[in-house]
């Protein structure tokens, strides 16, 4: 066995970060915005209901720090998951101010790649 795929995550790994994944990009950029390069999810549209929206996207973010958890991520890599998910959620609450941070800040994306930049140094 090679040293490289020693490291590689391993198939249910994979397919668990794949859902991650597919979750990150619906919640942070499914939709572009006509005429720009932006791009928004399901957070920053959902987001524009005060607290609920915030909340569900809260609770699906969840997602990703609970996956972490099954794939025995360290203590300290879910908590800069839970991090990214509150200070989103915290300021999303914020009128107007949350919402354009909803649409920059990409706490979903983040996550995703902090779990697979793990995975791939073999840690998974």
């Amino acid at each position: 066995m090679s040293a490289a795929s020693a490291r590689a995550p391993t198939d249910p790994a994979r397919r668990r970060l794949a859902r991650v994944e597919r979750l990150a990009w619906w919640l942070d950029e499914a939709f572009g915005v006509p005429g720009t390069s932006w791009r928004i999810g399901l957070d920053g549209l959902l987001g524009l209901a005060f607290g609920a929206g915030d909340t569900l996207t809260l609770l699906a973010g969840g997602y990703a720090v609970w996956t972490a958890a099954r794939l025995r991520a360290p203590k300290a890599l879910m908590a800069r998951m839970l991090g990214n998910l509150l200070i989103d959620y915290l300021v999303g609450l914020v009128p107007l101010v949350g919402d354009l941070f909803d649409f920059r800040i990409k706490a979903h994306r983040r996550n995703a790649g902090l779990l697979r930049a793990w995975l791939e140094r073999g840690q998974g």
